[in-house]
């Protein structure tokens, strides 16, 4: 895959950090209302986070998509129709909102998982584009411009929620509906490189998944998602349970959403000095701190610190894990990979948006905190594996 020159990466990168803020926006709102909204509108109150659950298995069907999208067309236009996609999931949930049809609901989050599911290739195009020695940077700082997003997004549910009172939320997607216009303006001006078409000696899809470097890549990234969302879903029913307001809840979901993504600013670098999975290990680590804070109490206090260290370590593990990835595939393997990977991260994270309703429902905050401590050894233990491999080839 050709290099953009320096100036275009700058432009794409400052383009689609624009275009992650927007999309992260929409991510972190969505998250603050969505269980909620589940809980409202759900007979069964154990459905409250299916929305989230359906969002996510509607963004693992993205990913081929996607991928076809941008093998024939262009990554510009494929993050056009994930764009246009986000208007029509806004416009549904509105009108849901409105008839309070649970089902209607439902369908605005697939039109929505298609959007988020696109959107979250604005990483891999960075990547694409970049030179070798600049693309931790251009990951992480793509990545970064969710910090604008994760304080907007719940800002805006704050402000828009009473708009259309007694309908609440109904305003906030009214709102979210512009986000896809600005989206396709940054849209325009990106130079994006096209890919190069695939080689007769292109290794196939089962190969590439199965060298060492790719494995613990998808391994991080499933961990990594899988962890912070089966927390993260189920915190704003916990903090309805003991008492909060909405505006707790979605206050604490935005400094969540604000540790997924600060940490990008340096990320990149301190994978290109310490290594993807030195960075990789250490989100683990973070995220099992999250389960222990978690596990000592349920004041706003605990509630806020357990989730930064989980946007903490997913932020690490998720960067890593991509960095990993692109390493370990030559350019023209780059798309089927990366949409492998996401299909692969989002079939998981849908069964834990699923399992965090019921776990909440059946066995209560505690025992969902954790069980996210198995699978995090599980990933580091990976990781060291991956290493020891890595120096023994090295020994030679």
């Amino acid at each position: 895959m050709s290099t953009a020159s320096v100036p275009d990466q700058r432009r794409n990168v400052a383009l689609l950090f624009l275009c992650q803020s927007l999309n992260q926006a929409a991510m972190s709102g969505q998250v603050a209302m969505a269980a909620l909204i589940g809980h409202s509108l759900a007979a069964n109150k154990a459905l409250a986070t299916l929305p989230m659950s359906v969002q996510m298995a509607s963004t693992m069907l993205a990913s081929t998509p996607a991928a076809l999208l941008f093998t024939r067309f262009g990554r510009r236009t494929g993050f056009a129709a994930g764009a246009l996609s986000h208007l029509v999931s806004a416009a549904i949930a509105f009108l849901a909102l409105w008839q309070a049809e649970f089902p209607l609901f439902l369908l605005s989050t697939v039109f929505g998982g298609l959007a988020f599911g696109v959107a979250m290739h604005y990483r891999f195009a960075a990547a694409d584009a970049a030179s070798p020695d600049w693309r931790p940077k251009a990951i992480s700082l793509v990545m970064a411009g969710g910090v604008i997003g994760a304080f907007a997004g719940p800002e805006v549910v704050k402000w828009t929620k009473d708009w259309f009172a007694p309908v609440l939320f109904a305003g906030t997607y009214a709102a979210f509906a512009l986000i896809p216009a600005a989206i396709l303006v940054a849209l325009a001006f990106t130079r994006l490189p096209k890919r190069p078409p695939r080689t007769p000696g292109s290794a196939r899809l089962g190969a590439i998944l199965r060298r060492p470097a790719v494995a613990v890549a998808i391994l991080s990234a499933v961990v990594a998602w899988d962890t912070m969302n089966l927390v993260m879903a189920a915190t704003p029913l916990e903090m309805m349970l003991c008492g909060f307001a909405v505006n707790d809840s979605a206050t604490v979901i935005q400094w969540h959403a604000a540790a997924m993504f600060a940490p990008s600013f340096v990320t990149g670098s301190l994978i290109a000095r310490f290594g993807a999975g030195r960075v990789i290990a250490t989100g683990a680590v973070l995220t099992a701190a999250c389960a222990a804070v978690a596990l000592q109490g349920e004041t706003f206090a605990h509630f806020l610190v357990a989730l930064i260290l989980l946007g903490v370590g997913w932020n690490f593990m998720f960067v890593g894990a991509t960095t990993l990835l692109t390493a370990s595939v030559a350019p023209e393997e780059r798309v089927r990979a990366q949409a492998a990977n996401d299909t692969i991260v989002f079939g998981t994270v849908t069964l834990t948006a699923v399992g965090a309703g019921v776990i909440h429902h059946l066995a209560g905050w505690m025992v969902l905190n954790a069980a996210i401590l198995p699978p995090v050894a599980v990933a580091l233990l990976a990781v060291a594996w991956l290493a020891r491999r890595e120096r023994a080839a090295l020994g030679a």
